[in-house]
């Protein structure tokens, strides 16, 4: 398990209640927290930014999956639990005072959810790799266009 996994298991037993009970040794690692804790924006905050996608991530595949630190027996639970990530991780970025990449999240959590309600997984995993990289970096010139033509807006 990544140390950023391990980091978000300990937080989330940390909390208690239901959700604690439900942590488990990771299934994956945090790669995608590692992308955006690489990037120039993030200097000197990476495991807080490396930190607060992973719990984003986890939520999202708790809504479309399965978690890998978060593995609840409930299916509604597992809604609860994804929508619980969601907010820790949004949270965390505003609280870093990162107001645009709180958007690019809540753009990736929506763009990738029509991915799904659309059955197209392969842009889902697109949008997460480019949502990530903007996190990190900031976006690529063409990054507006592309999540327009992903909304079907052009």
């Amino acid at each position: 398990m990544s140390e950023t996994l391990n980091r978000l298991a300990d937080e989330i037993r940390g909390g208690g209640g239901l959700l604690a009970h439900a942590v488990t040794p990771a299934s994956s690692d945090g790669a995608l927290g590692d992308v955006a804790a690489a990037g120039s924006r993030a200097a000197g905050q990476e495991a807080a930014y490396a930190l607060l996608v992973e719990a984003i991530r986890e939520g999202y595949l708790l809504h479309y999956a399965s978690g890998r630190v978060v593995r609840p027996d409930d299916p509604d639970l597992s809604l609860l639990a994804g929508d619980r990530l969601y907010a820790l991780g949004l949270a965390r970025l505003a609280e870093l005072g990162d107001l645009e990449a709180v958007g690019e999240l809540a753009d990736v959590i929506s763009l990738a959810a029509q991915a799904h309600a659309e059955d197209d997984p392969d842009r889902a995993t697109a949008v997460w790799e480019a949502g990530v990289r903007v996190v990190g970096s900031g976006p690529a010139p063409d990054h507006e266009d592309t999540k327009a033509r992903w909304r079907g807006v052009r």
